[in-house]
């Protein structure tokens, strides 16, 4: 997924890290399956070259897997899974800020929100242990 930051080296470096990116292209939002094919959007063909790169980089049965356990767990909060995406990326302190885009305006409801909210300590852990290895970047594939 994204956000992949080693927060203590952040902090003990004092770097601040403004990831962009944060629902994965879309993963996140709950618009895409792996078993179909996107006809229009960030991983269609009809981006061309752009759109091959996203497929690439998280289009596999790992990214799936990983998003349906997401989901498992997000859903016991009831909240929607792109708030808890951006508020956990938040709740890093080495994040200062987090890029966002939205193709319309609506899609940016609960992204926003994120910003008000606070992770339960325990959720949050269970959302660190679930993508730990995502953080190791490519070492951990």
């Amino acid at each position: 997924m994204s956000a992949a930051t080693n927060g203590p080296m952040m902090q003990e470096e004092q770097l601040a890290v403004i990831p962009y990116n944060p629902l994965a292209g879309g993963l996140l939002s709950g618009k895409y399956r792996r078993d179909e094919t996107p006809v229009t959007g960030r991983f269609s063909a009809e981006l061309g070259k752009f759109g091959a790169v996203y497929k690439a980089r998280y289009w596999d049965q790992r990214q799936f897997e990983t998003i349906g356990n997401l989901q498992a767990i997000i859903s016991e909060t009831g909240e929607p899974m792109t708030k808890l995406a951006v508020a956990w990326i938040l709740a890093n302190p080495a994040i200062t800020s987090v890029i966002l885009g939205a193709s319309r305006s609506e899609q940016l409801t609960d992204t926003l929100a994120a910003a008000d909210y606070r992770l339960d300590s325990e959720l949050k852990a269970m959302l660190d242990d679930l993508t730990a290895d995502y953080r190791q970047g490519d070492a951990a594939t």
